[in-house]
Order: C-alpha cells, then sequence, then structure tokens
C-alpha cells in the first residue's frame, strides 16, 4: 500500500468533536432523507422531471408510462432547463427549475447538451454544484441476455462530484498559456469517503477501494486518501484497499470480479465509471444517481442521440433504471423492485430489445412489454 509524507497540523480535540457531529449528521441526512413521515412511502410524493434534450422526452415518457402502469404513488413537475443568459453574460439553470428541486428535493433528469465554448457551462456540472450533490453513484451490474465480452460484472463507482479538475476554475496566464486549477478540500473529501463506507454497509458490500494518483499528486489525492483512511478505521467491517488511476483500469479490464466499491476524486470517477459501463454494454444500460445533503438527481448519463431523436428508436433503460434508483432512496423498494425486474426480464428474454441492444423493437414496443410485466406482477 503506498504510504505519503504528508504535513497535517491536528485540529484541537473540541473542533474534532464538532467535525465528527457534523459529518454524522451530514450521513443522516444524506442516507435517511426518504425515511421522515412526511416522506412515507403511502404519500403522493412529487419528483422534478428534467426531461433533457434530444431523445430525452421519449425516454421520460416511457418512465412515465411504466410508473403509471406500476401504480407509484408520485406525481411529476416536469421543467425545462434550457439555459438562460444571466447579467454576467453567462448561460444557467432558469430559475423555475431551482425552484423545483429546491422544493422537492428528488429529480429525475434526462440527457443535457451543453455548447462547446466560452460561456457555456455544463448544466450537469451547474445542477451537481447548485444543489451540493456531492456524490454521485454509478452501479454497473452485467445483463443477463445481453452479451458482453465480460460475466458477473457488479461494480459501484462513489465519484466525487462538486471539485476537483471539475470545480470550472480556469485562467489564462498569458496568451497560449492557460491553468486550470484541481480543487481538493478535506469537508468534500470526508464526505465522500464516509458516504462510501456507509454505502458499502447499506448495500451489503464487503470492500471499498481509493483510487487515486497520490504519488504525482502528493498534497491533493493525499489530503483525499488521508479522508479515506480515517473513514477506514471507523469502519473495520469493511475491507479496505487503494490503488493508483492507472492500475486499477489495467486491472478491471482484466478481471472486474477484484472490485466492489470504487471511491475517488471527480476527474477520475467520470472516466472510470464511463469505463466499468463499458463492461457491462455501455452507457445506454448504465443508472446513476447524484445525492446530497438535502436532495438528490437520477439521470441517464448517455448522449442525447439527436440522430434518432423523435423516431422511437431510443432505449430508455439507462432513465428506467436510474428512476429504480430513485425509488429506493424514496424508500420505495417495493414498487422498485417490480419495474426492475420487469426490465431485466424484458432483456433476458430479448423479444422486445431495441437497436443497440441487437434487436429492432422501438421504444414504444420496449415500453409496452414493461408495462406489460409489471400489471401482471401487480395481480
Amino acid at each position: 500500500m503506498f504510504r505519503f509524507k504528508f504535513i497535517w497540523h491536528p485540529a484541537s480535540e473540541k473542533d474534532a468533536t464538532r467535525r465528527r457531529t457534523q459529518e454524522r449528521a451530514l450521513l443522516q441526512r444524506t442516507l435517511g432523507a426518504a425515511t421522515s413521515k412526511r416522506h412515507a412511502s403511502s404519500d403522493i410524493r412529487t419528483v422534478t422531471l428534467i426531461p433533457g434534450d434530444g431523445i430525452g422526452p421519449e425516454i421520460s415518457k416511457a418512465v412515465q408510462d411504466i410508473f403509471k402502469a406500476a401504480g407509484v404513488p408520485i406525481q411529476w413537475e416536469t421543467v425545462d432547463v434550457t439555459p438562460v443568459k444571466g447579467p454576467d453574460g453567462k448561460f444557467g439553470i432558469p430559475q423555475k427549475a431551482i425552484d423545483s428541486v429546491n422544493k422537492n428535493k428528488i429529480g429525475l433528469k434526462g440527457p443535457l447538451m451543453t455548447p462547446i465554448g466560452k460561456g457555456h457551462r455544463s448544466l450537469n456540472l451547474a445542477l451537481r454544484q447548485a444543489f451540493s450533490l456531492y456524490a454521485n453513484v454509478r452501479p454497473c451490474r452485467s445483463l443477463e441476455g445481453f452479451e458482453t465480452p465480460y460475466k458477473d460484472v457488479d461494480v459501484v463507482t462513489i465519484r466525487e462530484n462538486t471539485e476537483g479538475e471539475y470545480s470550472g476554475i480556469e485562467h489564462e496566464i498569458v496568451p497560449g498559456v492557460v491553468q486550470s486549477i484541481k480543487l481538493i478540500t478535506e469537508p468534500a473529501s470526508r464526505n465522500i469517503a464516509n458516504y462510501a463506507f456507509e454505502y458499502a454497509k447499506a448495500n451489503n458490500r464487503t470492500m471499498v477501494t481509493a483510487v487515486h494518483k497520490a504519488n504525482i499528486m502528493r498534497m491533493s489525492d493525499g489530503l483525499f486518501l488521508l479522508c479515506c483512511r480515517e473513514a477506514a478505521e471507523k469502519n473495520p467491517s469493511i475491507k479496505y484497499n487503494e490503488m493508483y488511476l492507472d492500475t486499477l483500469c489495467l486491472n478491471m479490464v482484466q478481471d472486474p470480479s477484484k472490485f466492489d466499491v470504487l471511491v475517488m476524486p471527480n476527474l477520475y470517477g467520470d472516466i472510470l465509471s464511463d469505463l466499468c459501463a463499458g463492461l457491462v454494454g455501455g452507457l445506454g444500460v448504465t443508472p446513476s444517481g447524484n445525492i446530497g445533503s438535502d436532495g438528490a438527481i437520477f439521470e441517464s448519463v448517455h448522449g442525447t442521440a439527436p440522430d434518432i431523436a423523435g423516431q422511437n428508436k431510443a432505449n430508455p433503460t439507462a432513465l428506467l433504471l436510474s428512476a429504480v434508483m430513485m425509488l429506493r432512496h424514496m424508500k420505495l423498494a417495493n414498487f422498485a423492485d417490480v419495474i426492475e425486474a420487469a426490465c431485466l426480464d424484458t432483456i433476458r428474454e430479448g423479444k422486445y430489445l431495441t437497436a443497440d441492444l441487437g434487436g429492432n423493437a422501438t421504444c414504444s414496443d420496449f415500453t409496452s412489454e414493461i408495462c406489460s410485466k409489471v400489471v401482471a406482477a401487480k395481480k
């Protein structure tokens, strides 16, 4: 295991006690947000729906249809996040969308397109930072009936979502020379490290691997590792190890069964989560959730696919499985189990698969088959 030299000034016992209290409160809010009486499973909950761009509206409708067939006790509040230009000339999230998520505390988001160039900020990044969605959780699991070169993959990537190289701190030093700052803070690193271990315990996982490059970035990744090690010491029932990012990528494509839960800074997670998705068939079948202390947004992480938008060819699996994650987060596991089983059975049977899954069914065909299975399961 790599050990680094890091100069650290310990806080006073009073500061340490206060910090531990704050950490416990944050985890209780994050992992138990959906357990309050006002959010009981029998209540009708309102969920913010961001259909997104391209195929987003089609796959969002598919999810809505399946939820209706299952009788899920939620209502949708649809909002548009088409960027609006602010006084500073930059484009941002419309206030109506911000208000909706702040009010409902839970959202489902289709794919968003961000134009490349000056003045255009990633809306995905803006949403995560606006609502302090500090943990990106992406389970990658092999799907029976959708063959890939890898079998029995079952890995979860947990990515710090608010800082790192994606903090958006860039500037031009002199013409032709630009600088991008990697921001790593102790509070954010502690939050994600603690969340990874709590997630592992809550989901019957046995090992957490911290992914880093502290051999090169000794201070930034060194601080991240320090927080992971402290979290590991508080959770002795979960195995813990550390691995360089490049070494882990090599080992992952050789034998993904070695890994369980992976926790890492922002940029590494962006890359590694897509790699893991590739092992099970791609982003079209991979769910994703962005979790914060006071809310969560679940999303499909694939592209907007403008080439097939409006043609009834889209595959809604990623958004549907993300919605299943959302239901479990909301303590609606009974509905989540029925919908997930119907989706996975449809893929396993192979009769109604969209083109990207190797079939010739339309989005409507795929959705209708899942709805039929959901209705049958309710009888």
